[in-house]
């Protein structure tokens, strides 16, 4: 079954070899690109599991499963595929457990988080995902995907109204250095923001001093999934698509554009291990990540980008063992604070769901995928995002037939 996975197509390095390519400007980029993985799409973690009635016990073993199991697996792809092959976890997919978790357990999320990994695995396996990929219309996918984020975009503009003074600097900050590219460069957008936000916060004395504490190791929650027919209906095919079309799409698109060839079938088996390994401690499911790749493939020498991949695995490791102490920081942290960097972390990506969603094909699928969702009303105890899914596919079947065939030829 596992025959057809592609192998490394160079030696795989000695130690020695990777500390000789390894530098200064790897060092800066694998850190770069962990830094942005820890910070906002963190936020959109918390902002998540609070809103679902998450422990903060819950919450930091979710943090140490993203980072720990996805430090692993990014070391291990990047050594023996000497290629920049980051993985963390899918916030498409992160933020559609948020609405499953109003009316589903925990453990009923969990369960799904198993069998979406097992599904990944199988996909990976049999070679069959790149047929899967390509069975649901990109535009529908992202329509619902749109109705998803689109709550993200809005806690952005109520952060500002409900608190200038922490949301405002961080919007203003996040404009500047978007508007200067050369300084954006040097201090990544989403970075400034967080620096700024929590500056600001100190400034008004509306930081929790308490909660800077003795360095914590985690003692992750192991949860015993349960087995829903609806958390499986509403969850595993949006989850499944959310990694392989949305998240994995991108991140070989990325790191194909660095000149590299990333291996699909074996990226997708990897995402489905990590997937089951992550649900063990209540985490949502692995991704070949698009933006810290980008991060890390952005300069030096295409041969040694695999190095800034391995440090920034080495990062998500130890970030991952002390996963209490900043789920505390960040979770006593003024609410406009987390609002603001989720929506800054969310604005460009809703930007390009509604890109991709009405730019040409399947344009009335989309649409109406992303009302259905929008409008997050469940039906048979099903969330809305999978019958968004559904419903845009169905018109599009239905109205916009041509379309289909049109994407077969230009396929």
């Amino acid at each position: 079954m596992f025959s057809h996975l592609e192998r490394p197509t160079s030696p795989v390095p000695t130690w020695r070899q990777v500390l000789s390519d390894f530098g200064p400007r790897y060092a800066a980029n694998g850190f770069i690109g962990w830094v942005f993985s820890a910070t906002a799409p963190v936020a959109i973690i918390l902002s998540v599991g609070t809103r679902g009635g998450l422990s903060e016990a819950e919450l930091a073993s979710w943090i140490f499963g993203v980072f720990f199991v996805n430090g692993l697996i990014t070391i291990l792809f990047c050594w023996l595929y000497r290629q920049p092959l980051a993985f963390f976890w899918t916030i498409p997919g992160t933020v559609l457990v948020g609405p499953a978790l109003s009316h589903l357990s925990f453990a009923e999320v969990i369960g799904a988080f198993y069998v979406t990994g097992a599904l990944m695995l199988v996909l990976g396996a049999t070679g069959w995902v790149k047929r899967a990929m390509q069975a649901v219309p990109m535009p529908i996918v992202m329509g619902m995907v749109a109705g998803v984020f689109l709550r993200f975009g809005l806690d952005l503009v109520r952060s500002l109204h409900d608190d200038v003074a922490i949301a405002g600097p961080m919007v203003a900050a996040w404009l500047l250095l978007t508007a200067l590219p050369r300084l954006g460069r040097r201090m990544p957008p989403l970075i400034g923001a967080l620096l700024i936000g929590a500056l600001s916060t100190a400034v008004l004395g509306r930081f929790d001093t308490s909660t800077l504490g003795a360095i914590e190791f985690v003692r992750p929650v192991v949860h015993a999934p349960a087995w829903s027919w609806a958390a499986m209906i509403e969850l595993v095919v949006p989850l499944a698509i959310t990694v392989l079309v949305v998240q994995n799409g991108q991140g070989i698109a990325v790191v194909k554009a660095a000149g590299h060839e990333p291996p699909v079938d074996a990226i997708t088996v990897a995402c489905g291990v990590g997937a089951i390994a992550s649900a063990v401690v209540g985490s949502v499911s692995t991704c070949l990540t698009g933006p810290t790749n980008a991060i890390i493939t952005s300069s030096g020498e295409r041969s040694r980008h695999y190095t800034a991949g391995i440090f920034t695995g080495l990062l998500a490791v130890v970030f991952g063992l002390m996963a209490p102490a900043f789920t505390r920081l960040m979770l006593h942290a003024p609410k406009a604070f987390i609002m603001a960097l989720a929506g800054l972390a969310m604005l460009r990506v809703l930007q390009a769901a509604f890109v991709t969603s009405f730019r040409d094909r399947f344009a009335l699928g989309a649409l109406v995928a992303f009302l259905v969702t929008v409008a997050d009303l469940g039906l048979l105890n099903i969330g809305a995002a999978f019958w968004g899914l559904l419903a845009g596919f169905a018109m599009s079947w239905l109205l916009e037939r041509r379309d289909f065939s049109d994407a077969v030829k230009a396929d």
